[in-house]
């Protein structure tokens, strides 16, 4: 159905605009940088007060996998409303309830869903993660945890302490693997071993200084941390070493459930089966849900343990069961596959030549670009790192190399590796070979200079020498990814409204263009988001006068696919 046309002369919009400002919170966010009144909205297109129509990439941050309004959806709420059914029932039995747990379970990974409880949650994502942190806890009688640098898990207390940047006791931060700036120097799936590496070491370690941890906490992509996907290889690794070690694996799929990814949770690339799973945002059709869903030899916690009042909202419980039937049953996710395979291919030769764009990233409809200030020079802590021993000979780095590599570290567990395990590196002796023919596209952004195009670095006890340095291969130079633009990304968004695009920014400084549209997105809808972004991005760049080689957005190499036939299992 096509959206009727709406306008004002732009008067009703500013007003309302200046009375959200003088009348609502300083801390709202996307208000500021969206200064726009919708009154209609139908799939992804979004209709202001002004009459304007916008092409709308955040879908309520992920919650909107069929887009607004959708038929089906409307359909659900609306039989719950003629029924004359209760719409609110705390956690009693009811039809619709049982219904949505009978679909949620039907999609869930077989090794879970096998001999899965489920707890409802308050309204939000961040409420399901104190309920799965307090589960845990109780199951395991520990009270440490395990999380992530960069990681969001929401803003409530227990969420907010394992989410990155937050300091609390009794949460150990891991480095995540962030392969475009990458805490260990290397990136590419090297990054990522070290990554898991240091989880490992810490975790057997018994001076390693870590609480005893209840669970482990992380997101199969990190959304607000900038869409870093984890690999799949790291994520199996994670499931291994919790699982030796009795450790609760929790994964967070608020923002990557329902066939956001190009899988209908994003667990099942990997095949891993986590022991909690977090899920909130597009489970409720748009309207609020959060539940958690976890392996029934954990349901050890009394009655009353966790409770919300709004846990038993029918109007979200219908407009979930509708949202995950059709994605299921359409097989949005592969189609999710397919598409953003492509946008990514797309974007990626776009990027070519701008340097101002230093990674496009992600999975599925969940996409990133890293906008960056090339002319700036490689971070401080490649500096760093340089300084720590690069080209030095074995011996020579000193504890500069100790410092300089805790530096690169960022905020992980130890400050440096005087206060690590046992005083030493948590890898202890261990070597970083790269063929030349082996060298990933993150990883040659990272080592330049080298005999045949390969490097060797070696991280030894004493860390003598440093990613790269010394020999085989003196020649070896490190380099490093140029700092975060947050101003040039923020003139994108900008650019990208003014064209009729809605973006959303994350990252670690807000330097991530992000992509969410809905599962629901055709084709002609794709080519004006890219139009449109490659439109916003150039004017931007321009703009901020740096330089970019111009052009248009490549063509396609083919028509974009429609949903998939057959059965996803």
């Amino acid at each position: 159905m096509a959206l009727s046309a709406v306008s004002d002369d732009g008067g009703a919009t500013q007003g309302i605009l200046r009375r959200q400002a003088l009348r609502e919170s300083a801390a709202r966010t996307y208000a500021r940088a969206l200064p726009i009144v919708p009154v209609r909205a139908r799939g992804m297109t979004i209709e202001g007060a002004d009459g304007r129509r916008y092409l709308d990439c955040l879908s309520g941050a992920g919650a909107l996998a069929l887009g607004h309004n959708h038929p089906v959806v409307l359909e659900a709420i609306r039989a719950v409303l003629d029924s004359e059914a209760p719409l609110q029932v705390l956690d009693l039995a009811t039809p619709v309830k049982d219904a949505f747990t009978d679909e949620l379970f039907a999609t869930l990974p077989p090794g879970l869903a096998a001999g899965a409880r489920v707890q409802f949650c308050g309204p939000a994502g961040t409420d399901a993660v104190e309920a799965a942190l307090t589960l845990v806890r109780i199951a395991t009688g520990r009270d440490g945890l395990l999380a992530f640098s960069g990681a969001y898990h929401g803003m409530t207390a227990g969420a907010l302490a394992a989410s990155g940047g937050a300091s609390a006791a009794g949460v150990t931060r891991l480095p995540f693997p962030y392969g475009y700036r990458c805490p260990f120097g290397v990136g590419g799936e090297r990054g990522a071993e070290l990554s898991a590496r240091w989880a490992e070491k810490l975790l057997d370690d018994p001076k390693g200084g870590a609480p005893d941890p209840a669970g482990m906490i992380l997101e199969p992509v990190q959304g607000e941390g900038g869409v870093i996907p984890a690999p799949d290889g790291w994520l199996r690794r994670m499931r291994e070493i919790t699982e030796a070690r009795s450790i609760p694996l929790i994964a967070d799929e608020v923002q990557t459930g329902v066939g956001r990814t190009g899988a209908f949770w994003a667990v099942d690339h990997s095949g891993t089966v986590p022991d909690v799973m977090v899920l909130s945002k597009a489970i409720g059709g748009g309207l609020p849900l959060a539940v958690v869903v976890y392996r029934e030899e954990l349901d050890v916690w009394p009655p009353g343990a966790h409770a919300g009042t709004f846990r038993g909202n029918q109007l979200a419980m219908a407009a979930g069961t509708a949202t995950l039937a059709y994605v299921r049953v359409n097989h949005f996710a592969q189609r999710a596959a397919v598409v953003g395979r492509r946008m990514l291919e797309r974007l990626r030769r776009f990027a070519a030549g701008r340097p101002q764009i230093g990674e496009v990233r992600g999975r599925g409809l969940m996409i990133g670009l890293e906008l960056v200030a090339p002319e700036a020079g490689p971070t401080a802590e490649a500096g760093a790192i340089a300084e720590a021993g690069v080209g030095a000979e074995a011996g020579q780095a000193g504890s500069a190399a100790r410092v300089g590599l805790a530096a690169a570290l960022g905020p992980v567990a130890y400050a440096d590796w005087e206060g690590a395990p046992g005083g030493t590196s948590p890898y202890g002796e261990s070597t970083i070979e790269v063929a030349p023919d082996e060298v990933t596209p993150c990883e040659g952004a990272w080592l330049t200079g080298t005999e045949g195009g390969g490097a060797r670095g070696t991280l030894s006890g004493d860390a003598r020498q440093v990613l790269g340095g010394g020999a085989p291969y003196p020649g070896v130079t490190r380099t490093a990814a140029p700092p975060a633009d947050p101003a040039l990304a923020a003139a994108v968004q900008q650019e990208c409204l003014r064209r009729g695009l809605i973006v959303e920014l994350g990252g670690r400084h807000d330097a991530v263009i992000r992509l969410l549209p809905p599962l629901t997105i055709t084709d002609e809808q794709t080519e004006a988001v890219l139009d449109r972004l490659a439109d916003a991005l150039d004017a931007a760049i321009r703009t901020s006068g740096t330089r970019s080689r111009s052009g248009e957005l490549p063509t396609a190499a083919g028509p974009f696919a429609p949903p998939f036939a057959g059965n996803r299992h």
